[in-house]
C-alpha cells in the first residue's frame, strides 16, 4: 500500500476538499497556494462586488467572485480583446 500525500486550500476547507477531491485536493503544494491564491481573489471580488452592485446579494456576489477569480487569466486577456470571453474555448488543464 502505497503512502500519497495530498494538499488543499484552508479556505475551501477540509470537508469541502473531500466533497470534491477532483477540483479541490492537489498533489502538490504549489497547486494548493494557486488555489489559495484563487479563493482570496475571489473573497476580494465578493466584497468589491457587493460594493458596486448593491442588490446583487452576498451569495450570487460569492459565486460571481470565484467564478471571476477562476478566469482571471481570460479576463486579463479580454481587457485588450474583448471578443476573447466569447470565443471557444481551448482545451483546459482541469
Amino acid at each position: 500500500m502505497a503512502v500519497q500525500a495530498v494538499f488543499y486550500s484552508d479556505k475551501d476547507g477540509f470537508e469541502a476538499a473531500i466533497k470534491e477531491p477532483q477540483r479541490l485536493m492537489f498533489t502538490s503544494k504549489a497547486e494548493a497556494d494557486k488555489r489559495d491564491k484563487i479563493l482570496e481573489l475571489a473573497g476580494e471580488l465578493q466584497v468589491f462586488l457587493e460594493r458596486e452592485v448593491p442588490d446583487l446579494g452576498e451569495d450570487l456576489a460569492e459565486r460571481c467572485g470565484i467564478a471571476l477569480a477562476e478566469h482571471s487569466d481570460l479576463l486579463k486577456t479580454a481587457l485588450k480583446k474583448p471578443s476573447a470571453l466569447n470565443e471557444p474555448a481551448a482545451e483546459e488543464d482541469t
